[in-house]
C-alpha cells in the first residue's frame, strides 16, 4: 500500500477538480497544492509549544486555523475536510472510510498577490503599504483584550518565549548559528528585561495586549479584494496573545531581511499614525530582535525532519543563519 503522501499526489485524490498537485513542507505541515484549492496536513510533531502528537489534537488545530484565520481572511479558508482510507486509498473529502487524518482547505491565493512576490518583483507600492497599515491597525484595535491576555505583556510571562528559544536552539549552536551570537542575543535580551520591565506594565495599562495574528511575516500578506492576512498562529494561545508591536514588529523585521528597510521605515510610520504608537523605538527593536530569532529557530528545526532532502536542509541551514545575523545586526544597529 501507498503512503498518504504518495496517494495524495495523484490529482483524483481531492475533492476539488484540477490538473496538478505540487506538494510543499513546513516543520509542521504538508501543503498539497492544487489549481485552485490548497490543502493542508498538519505533521504529527511535538516541539513543546506545539504539540500536533495525536489525530485527534490534529483535528482540533484544523479547526482553530480555520476559525482564527477568518478575522484577517475572510473567504480563504472554507472548512476542514478528512484524509479517507478507502480501498486502501488515502482520499480527501467527505466518503465512507476511516478517517485517518484531517485537512485545513483553502481556496488558492495568486502567488503575485502576496506581499514578498510584489516586493520581489519592484511591484510594492506605497498603497500596498497603506492597505497593510488599514488592515494590521484597524485588526489590532479591535481584537479581543482580556485580563487573561494582559497576563502574557508581563515581561515575566513573555520571557519564557525567549527562554525557550534560547533553550531550542542549543542543539543548533555551531549549526545554524554561532556561539558568539547565542551568547550575544540572549545576554542583550536579559538585560533588556531588567532594564525596561515598567514599559512592559505601560503598554498593558495602554490595552495594547490583545489576540493578535502571531506570525505576520511577508508571504502571509496578500493583496486581493480587500487585502488579507493568513496562517496565523493557532497552536498556542501564548503566541498570539501579545502586544501589538510584536505583531507588527514581525513584518518589520521581515521586509528588513529580504532587503526592504525602506519599505519597513514607511510601513512603520503608516501604522504607528494609525495605531497612534509614539516614542516605541526601544521596544519595537526588541521585537523585531525576538521575532529574528523566532524565524531562525523554526527554519532551523528542518534540519531534524527526515521528510525533508539533504538539499532543503541545507537550504534552511542557509536561511536560519540569515535571520539569526539580522537579529545581531539589529542589535548592534539599534539596541
Amino acid at each position: 500500500m501507498k503512503t498518504m503522501i504518495e496517494d495524495l499526489m495523484d490529482p483524483a485524490c481531492f475533492p476539488d477538480p484540477t490538473r496538478r498537485i505540487n506538494l510543499v513542507q513546513t516543520h509542521i505541515s504538508f501543503v498539497f497544492i492544487g489549481d485552485s484549492h490548497v490543502y493542508k496536513i498538519k505533521k504529527p510533531v511535538d516541539f513543546g509549544f506545539l504539540d500536533f502528537s495525536t489525530l485527534e489534537k490534529r483535528r482540533y488545530y484544523c479547526e482553530q486555523e480555520v476559525k482564527l484565520n477568518k478575522r484577517l481572511s475572510r473567504d480563504i479558508y472554507l472548512g476542514v475536510l478528512p484524509v479517507v482510507l478507502d480501498g486502501g486509498r488515502h482520499r480527501i473529502g467527505e466518503m465512507p472510510g476511516r478517517a485517518v487524518e484531517w485537512a485545513v482547505r483553502m481556496r488558492r491565493i495568486p502567488e503575485e498577490s502576496l506581499m514578498k512576490s510584489l516586493f520581489h518583483k519592484g511591484a510594492l507600492t506605497e498603497r500596498h503599504l497603506e492597505e497593510t497599515a488599514d488592515l494590521l491597525s484597524g485588526f489590532h484595535a479591535n481584537a479581543e483584550r482580556s485580563a487573561d491576555i494582559d497576563h502574557f505583556g508581563r515581561w515575566e510571562t513573555f520571557k519564557v518565549n525567549t527562554d525557550e528559544n534560547f533553550a531550542q536552539t542549543r542543539e543548533f549552536v555551531g549549526r545554524t548559528i554561532s556561539p558568539e551570537h547565542h551568547e550575544l542575543i540572549k545576554g542583550w535580551t536579559e538585560a533588556f528585561y531588567s532594564e525596561n520591565a515598567a514599559l512592559f506594565e505601560e503598554r498593558i495599562r495602554q490595552g495594547r495586549i490583545r489576540d493578535c495574528h502571531g506570525d505576520l511575516h511577508m508571504e502571509h500578506i496578500c493583496f486581493l479584494n480587500p487585502a488579507a492576512a493568513i496562517d496565523c498562529i493557532e497552536f498556542n494561545d501564548r503566541f498570539r496573545y501579545s502586544d501589538t508591536l510584536a505583531d507588527i514588529a514581525f513584518l518589520l523585521m521581515d521586509l528588513e531581511f529580504q532587503g526592504g528597510a525602506d519599505q519597513a521605515r514607511a510601513l512603520w510610520d503608516l501604522y504607528a499614525r494609525r495605531a497612534g504608537e509614539r516614542q516605541m523605538d526601544r521596544l519595537l527593536t526588541f521585537y523585531k530582535v525576538y521575532r529574528a530569532y523566532v524565524r531562525g529557530k523554526v527554519i532551523g528545526f528542518q534540519l531534524n525532519d527526515p521528510n525533508i532532502t539533504d538539499q532543503g536542509k541545507a537550504e534552511a541551514r542557509g536561511a536560519a543563519g540569515s535571520y539569526f545575523r539580522l537579529a545581531v545586526s539589529t542589535i548592534e544597529r539599534e539596541g
